[in-house]
């Protein structure tokens, strides 16, 4: 959907991150898309259904573009893209600046916190990441 609302998360580089080259480590990607992806959930979902939901990731597609060093200020943007029953799909652009280090393709599966099953998520809790379709309304 082109109307998903943009989430910014910034990340912290840790010394950790950087490998024997003098960059961020590949793997430490990984680590920044599931901080992302979870930090956008808390932030638009009602707190009920934070409370109700755990997330499980069942894909990772990353693009490497750039690499990123200790001292970059790196931002997160993050889209829902789709939910298809349990499942939802996100994009998340890492960029320094204008300039995009990484894209990452990933799927999630959504968790029933209480039964540990995948859970569809009510459809106004999915309408909270997305605006409004002007055309929908009229």
């Amino acid at each position: 959907m082109s109307n998903a609302i943009p989430h910014d998360y910034a990340i912290g580089i840790d010394p950790e991150d950087i490998d024997f080259m003098g960059h961020v480590n590949n793997a430490s990607y990984l680590k920044w898309v599931q901080s992302a992806v979870l930090d956008h959930w808390r932030a638009l979902a009602p707190s009920e259904a934070v409370a109700q939901h755990l997330w499980v990731a069942l894909k990772h597609e990353i693009t490497y573009r750039k690499p990123t060093f200790l001292d970059d200020e790196v931002i997160a943007t993050v889209l829902l893209e789709k939910v298809q029953g349990a499942r939802a799909f996100y994009e998340t652009v890492i960029r320094r600046g204008e300039e995009v280090l990484a894209e990452v393709k990933s799927s999630w599966c959504c968790i029933d916190a209480g039964t540990l099953r995948p859970a569809r998520l009510a459809r106004e809790v999915i309408e909270r990441f997305f605006t409004p379709d002007p055309e929908a309304a009229g």
